[in-house]
């Protein structure tokens, strides 16, 4: 491909909207434009990357045994309706009526879909165990729609189902995705972990998340150092690690003028953060509800979700009018007084801590010295913390680490939950009805973009693996007038081609200077330079990760080419374990 004819609007500007690394190389490199919020085009460049993510996914699908489908992206809402998602769900879904009144949605995952499809094919238990999978468009109306194609609106998904008879089943199921995912991510040539994570709206009882280590990944992952335990920010349990030796006090209101604050409240009586009281007033479906959890930490919000078993959309924060209502007052609430229709809450760390200040639900005043049981009660929940760096990880000596990350991948254990909410049954070996049980596995083809670019990106532009590179040589004919350059360039060109690899000719009449720039930005692995000695055949060789000029032939330069593609497709190595095997 000839630059001269390539669509590749590079700039030089970084865009004004753009947050992340990622989002602004991809930019600036030509891969993507921005159509509208959280909607995004993909440039011929940034397309090709694309396809052979694709092109990995699908080759390791159908490795792993999983046949490829293609489902439509538009759902109609029956289906969702006997799930009961459809109002569940929450307004991140697309939702569309056609001329006739029928409701339908832009499919935002495909779980109803999958098990209705094969809810009207497979009968017997002689058809399973039954993989199946696509490569489609997903649409989910983001709240806040950011870090370019990280977190769009609209994104290219891999999302691929099983279907076994029982749980041993869907275990073999499970671990084979488990596998076919750490080959793709390994082929992708990305540094990630794998961390068990929270079901959330998906269901089910077991799932792991793989994420690709990134400083500007939206979520926080927990893991040790010496082992292989890993969880997401909302899936990391906490040992609140805290005995409490001293002897209850007499309870006491004191005023706490200006005190809205855990800070202010624990400097103010002179007491440990942990020992104030956190309240968070919260109206769930309509109804009040205070979670009370010890000051020095964070509500895990998806750990409440999960114990409510309510959808988060249901979930907000009380209005000051709202906090009155339950004869309290905003800034003071706290467990003792409080309206009787209020469901209390309490983390169980909360229930170890004697002597606590806690709200006195009044304006500027608090209730000092107060217990658990004598003073107050409330539903005890053993875990509705947030993790934090340094806590000790359950079961074991150590401590969490910390890393952020992007979620790249998904696998989720969704046992019966769909196939009995739309009555999806088979045939067993003594002729019973029993439900399908299921698994759900996710690949986000387009975030994947995103994340390989957060790893391997310097400061003059993109550096593609090999793998996923939207060309893998890059020609640059220095001054393309002079017939030698042109000339030699073409040969290279033409010779390259012939035997493959995909090669860019860069016989832009631009400056150097320009050449070079686009060159480094747009991050092809392997790049020839023409320039004064064509004539006597010279070239410059260079790879794009260390860029260091080497001048040799045209010939050894094909040669060089040659060698770093045998060695960069592992050949060698394959064929010696081959030969091994035998």
């Amino acid at each position: 491909m000839r630059l001269t004819k390539l669509y590749m609007p590079t700039l030089r500007e970084v865009p004004t909207d753009a947050e992340v690394e990622s989002h602004k190389l991809l930019l600036r490199a030509a891969m993507i434009r921005r159509s509208t919020t959280g909607i995004y085009s993909y440039l011929p460049l940034g397309y090709r990357v694309v396809r052979k993510i694709e092109q990995i996914v699908r080759e390791e699908m159908d490795r792993a045994g999983s046949q490829e489908i293609l489902m439509s992206a538009i759902q109609p809402a029956e289906i969702w309706e006997e799930s009961g998602r459809w109002d569940k769900f929450g307004p991140e879904m697309f939702k569309l009526v056609d001329r006739n009144g029928r409701d339908f949605c832009l499919g935002p995952t495909a779980e109803e879909y999958f098990t209705t499809l094969v809810k009207d094919e497979v009968s017997s238990y002689k058809q399973l165990p039954l993989n199946i999978y696509q490569i489609q468009t997903k649409y989910r109306d983001e709240k806040r729609p950011r870090f370019g194609i990280n977190r769009a609106r609209e994104f290219l998904m891999k999302d691929a189902y099983s279907f076994d008879k029982d749980e041993e089943g869907l275990q073999k199921s499970y671990d084979m995705y488990y596998k076919a995912y750490q080959n793709v991510f390994d082929r992708l040539s990305l540094d990630y972990k794998i961390v068990e994570g929270d079901n959330g709206a998906m269901g089910g009882h077991m799932s792991h998340e793989f994420i690709a280590l990134s400083e500007t990944g939206e979520g926080i992952i927990f893991y040790s150092e010496n082992s292989d335990k890993a969880y997401t920010e909302e899936k990391a349990p906490v040992h609140y690690d805290f005995v409490d030796t001293s002897e209850p006090l007499e309870k006491e209101e004191v005023e706490t003028i200006g005190a809205k604050t855990i800070a202010d409240l624990s400097e103010l009586l002179n007491v440990e953060e942990k020992r104030c009281a956190k309240a968070i007033d919260l109206t769930i479906e309509g109804k009040p509800v205070i979670v009370f959890i010890p000051g020095d930490r964070e509500l895990n919000m998806a750990k409440l979700i999960s114990y409510l078993g309510v959808p988060e959309h249901e979930i907000e924060f009380m209005s000051d009018e709202d906090i009155i209502k339950i004869d309290s007052h905003p800034g003071y609430t706290g467990p003792i007084g409080l309206n009787e229709e209020v469901r209390v809450i309490l983390d169980k760390s909360i229930t170890k801590i004697n002597n606590l200040v806690v709200g006195a639900n009044k304006k500027d005043y608090h209730i000092k010295n107060v217990c658990y049981e004598r003073d107050f009660t409330g539903e005890v929940v053993e875990d509705l913390l947030m993790a934090v760096e340094g806590d000790k990880i359950p079961g074991t000596d150590e401590v969490y680490k910390t890393r952020r990350g992007i979620e790249v991948g998904n696998i989720f254990q969704l046992g019966t939950k769909y196939s009995e909410a739309l009555d999806a049954t088979f045939l067993d070996e003594n002729g019973k009805s029993q439900y399908f049980v299921m698994g759900s596995y996710g690949i986000g083809v387009t975030r994947s973009v995103s994340a390989v670019v957060e790893q391997y990106h310097d400061d003059h532009g993109i550096v593609w693996p090999m793998a996923i590179a939207p060309y893998q040589i890059i020609i640059t004919v220095m001054n393309p007038k002079k017939e030698e350059q042109l000339e030699l360039g073409e040969k290279l060109h033409a010779a390259l081609v012939n035997m493959g690899y995909e090669v860019l000719l860069d016989d832009r009449n631009v400056g150097a200077g320009v050449k070079f720039n686009d060159r480094d930005l747009i991050g092809i692995p392997l790049r020839i330079t023409v320039g004064k000695k064509a004539q006597d055949s010279i070239v410059e060789f260079s790879r794009r990760d260390n860029r260091e000029n080497i001048e040799m032939t045209s010939k050894e330069a094909i040669d060089r080419v040659v060698s770093e593609m045998i060695e960069e497709s592992g050949i060698e190595e394959a064929l010696e374990d081959l030969l091994k095997s035998f």
